[in-house]
């Protein structure tokens, strides 16, 4: 069973949603948000799920690491610091804004470190690479997700079907007026 691997499922919300106008978290499709989307996903491939770059959520929140405005890198920072001191090797992330996530998740990206080709922020991370992602936070290199994938020697794994995300309200209401409100396996709603 995927349980076996002791993953921590952490879904990245620090955003500011400038393109959206409100808070894409909370943003519904069906009824449901954004977020409680994310974590039901999340809670049935992973031993634990968090929230990062939130105060508040339906699971427990966590910071961004060694601050907020560093984009991904912050989010992930501060699940994989989280991970280390639950005692779980593997962070699963994602970004709250994509709708669709696959069911198998976890099966897709093993083994880690690995992430989808077209949306890295989607990834299976090891907690044993927070010393990679330092160094790169503290260099003057570029601060990227494809620059710490390509840094802790992350696999690029190709989906069976494009993930989407929603940046914008015409993203939105046009994911709605599609159908995708409803269940479709193997992604999740």
């Amino acid at each position: 069973m995927l349980r076996l691997m002791r993953v921590l499922g952490a879904v990245l919300a620090g955003g500011e949603a400038s393109r959206f106008g409100s808070d894409k978290a909370l943003a519904k499709i069906g009824g449901e948000t954004l977020l409680d989307r994310a974590v039901a996903v999340l809670k049935d491939q992973c031993n634990a799920v968090c929230v990062v770059g939130r105060r508040s959520a339906p699971v427990q929140t966590v910071a961004d690491w060694p601050r907020p405005g560093l984009g991904p890198l912050g989010g992930i920072s501060g699940a994989l610091r989280h991970a280390r001191d639950l005692g779980l090797p593997y962070v699963l992330t994602c970004a709250v804004d994509i709708p669709k996530l696959p069911v198998d998740l976890v099966r897709q990206l093993t083994p880690a470190p690995a992430c989808v080709a077209a949306q890295p922020v989607v990834g299976l991370w090891r907690v044993a690479d927070i010393a990679v992602l330092d160094a790169l936070l503290a260099s003057e290199q570029q601060h990227s997700l494809i620059a710490f994938a390509n840094a802790c020697g992350a696999r690029r794994v190709e989906l069976s079907r494009k993930l989407g995300n929603i940046n914008t309200r015409e993203d939105l209401e046009s994911y709605e007026g599609e159908g995708n409100g409803a269940s479709a396996k193997p992604f999740a709603k």
